[in-house]
């Protein structure tokens, strides 16, 4: 997989494709290619800062596991989003778990070569910090929900963000490889409450259900379910 290919996949994503062409052409010229396996620790919290990376294939699951083995899972984060910017603007340690839910291809730049990028170009701090300004937004909002909505708008609208890429995508996706565990998770719902509100959805035509898939038949309807 050659530079031009990270490239276009990039391209794919708001966050890239509106960058500066010379800040695009640096971080690709600095950037490493990583694979992981299924199940690899990317990793953990309380690490040190590491870099920024980017999905090229697969996923990445990000969250935090408790002592009784209990996961909050925060994010799947998918092609072509960016991520692990938060240690590059404070210096701390990781907040959060990241493990590669499947096979996965990743770009990575380390945190010396990106912070002495910065250094040389000043200008360009502006352009990471949109990249994290989107992502409080996404959290407030997720916040918000959480305590005002009921469990089956949240999950409508929870299935039209991850469609989006989360607003990074020009074309939303119709088939999300999205186990329901994983959905259940992110919404801090239970596994049987999650089931239930998608068979739902399945019976009236709205959603399609297969093994780790959800595929979104009627995203009108789900949208009007996701404004309640």
């Amino acid at each position: 997989m050659d530079k031009q290919v990270w490239r276009t996949r990039l391209m794919r994503g708001q966050w890239f494709s509106h960058l500066p062409v010379s800040l695009q052409d640096s971080l690709l010229k600095a950037a490493r290619l990583r694979q992981l396996t299924a199940g690899q620790r990317l990793f953990q919290r309380g690490d040190s800062p590491c870099g920024l990376y980017a999905v090229l294939e697969g996923a990445v699951r990000v969250g935090s596991v408790n002592e009784q083995g209990k996961e909050a899972l925060l994010s799947l984060v998918e092609a072509p989003h960016w991520f692990g910017e938060i240690c590059l603007f404070d210096g701390q340690l990781r907040t959060h778990d990241a493990f590669a839910a499947g096979p996965c291809t990743l770009l990575h730049i380390p945190q010396s070569v990106l912070l002495a990028l910065l250094e040389e170009q000043p200008a360009h701090w502006r352009q990471l910090a949109l990249l994290m300004s989107q992502k409080l937004r996404m959290t407030f909002i997720n916040l918000e929900q959480l305590s005002l909505m009921p469990a089956p708008t949240r999950l409508a609208h929870r299935l039209l963000l991850i469609a989006e890429g989360y607003g990074q995508l020009d074309e939303p996706r119709r088939v999300l490889q999205l186990p329901q565990e994983q959905l259940a998770a992110m919404l801090s719902l239970s596994r049987q409450t999650t089931n239930q509100i998608l068979k739902e959805l399945q019976g009236q035509g709205i959603i399609g259900l297969s093994y780790g898939e959800i595929e979104i038949l009627d995203a009108k309807r789900l949208r009007a379910l996701a404004t309640i």
